[in-house]
């Protein structure tokens, strides 16, 4: 696979779609061009993205070489590619800097599940997640966060994400102005695509972040990454607490529109008590949240143990019990590096190779599908 162009700086895949066309159509009439044209080139972009102009033969040669000088298409580079026995596919994409992301793409009946970062490394230091040990390298631009999906389409078609889910590298809310503009590449007609209900947002609970997403009228959905129910335990694996405490974010969820989720994983002996189960229920009633009970990635954090099945399978229905709508989430990708961070530092660590195929079977670790598992 021959290395694709990658560029630094604002590039038209950063600009939403009504400023793209803006852009394009003044290019195309300054020109003399026909104004069918700008609309031809403006689906390449995204709609029916091109790996680069010369693919999109359905423009004359000269301007298909015009467009090449005056909008470059930026790419990301693969540098691995693992797939699971079950479908799952975890990729790790180099940037124009050398900074690496990852992406996870979660096959699911007729439901292409894109997990996407927003942040190479995370500043955050949850204690559990391999991304937090990494610590916060940048923000990503527009391009670098929505063009994980473009990527992926342009390497398969049929593989084009039904759903996105921010869940990747980095919290999404602290990079809120890129995310905003990458929101609207995702769902806009001329962009991806994609129905906001289908365009998952997860936060620690940054409040202004919240307050921004909460004033943006589509239906996008916001899940909060609670893992504790509790203060003191929530502080125990989540530092944010200190900044951004319970509480707080409790009344901030309070005033969104939109049904929220509460992302809980489970870990042996930090959150898996019935006092947890019962603070949990109490919360989601409150916000009138459903649940989803995640098994902790083995990958994440070798100081934690993921919670016994069979716990988390009371866990659950004593939630259920207290009238919650809580699921437990099916693990994906045991057999390849999906923990979210696991692949980058595993590659930084020298213990996977930055060539593109299939995963050594022995490396330890879980994602979660969109499918609920009933216990």
């Amino acid at each position: 696979m021959s290395s694709p162009t990658i560029l630094v700086g604002l590039t038209v895949l950063d600009l939403v779609p009504p400023e793209a066309e803006a852009r394009l159509t003044e290019w195309v009439e300054a020109r003399g061009i026909p104004g069918y044209r700008g609309k031809q080139i403006l689906r390449r972009l995204w709609a029916h993205p091109v790996a680069s102009w010369a693919d999109a033969t359905e423009l004359p040669f000269t301007l298909r070489e015009e467009l090449a000088r005056d909008f470059p298409l930026p790419r990301l580079e693969l540098a691995l590619e693992q797939v699971s026995a079950d479908g799952t596919r975890k990729f790790l994409w180099r940037l124009a800097d050398g900074e690496r992301i990852e992406s996870v793409l979660i096959p699911s009946r007729s439901r292409r599940t894109l997990c996407i970062s927003s942040q190479a490394g995370c500043a955050l230091g949850c204690v559990f997640c391999a991304t937090g040990r990494m610590g916060f390298r940048r923000n990503l631009t527009p391009f670098e966060i929505a063009g994980q999906a473009r990527e992926i389409i342009l390497r398969r078609p049929d593989w084009r994400p039904t759903n996105v889910v921010f869940m990747g590298m980095g919290e999404p809310l602290l990079n809120w102005p890129q995310v905003d503009r990458s929101l609207t590449i995702l769902n806009h007609p001329n962009g991806l695509g994609i129905g906001a209900r289908h365009i998952t947002v997860s936060t620690v609970g940054i409040l202004p972040g919240m307050a921004e997403l909460a004033r943006r009228p589509e239906q996008f959905r916001l899940a909060i990454s609670l893992h504790a129910a509790m203060p003191g335990r929530r502080l125990a694996l989540m530092p944010i607490e200190k900044k951004y405490d319970l509480a707080s974010v409790l009344r901030t969820a309070e005033a969104f529109r939109k049904r929220i989720t509460l992302e809980y994983v489970l870990i042996a002996g930090a959150n898996d008590s019935d006092q947890d189960a019962d603070a949990l229920a109490k919360l989601a009633h409150r916000l009138g949240a459903m649940v989803n009970l995640l098994p902790l990635h083995p990958g994440g954090s070798p100081q934690f143990g993921p919670t016994p099945p069979d716990r988390i399978r009371r866990f659950a229905e004593r939630v259920r019990n207290q009238g919650v709508e809580a699921v437990v989430r099916r693990s994906r990708g045991l057999d390849i590096s999906a923990a979210c961070g696991q692949l980058r530092v595993e590659a930084e660590a020298g213990k996977v190779g930055e060539t593109v195929g299939r995963a050594p079977e022995s490396l330890p670790c879980t994602r979660t599908e969109a499918q609920p598992q009933r216990p």
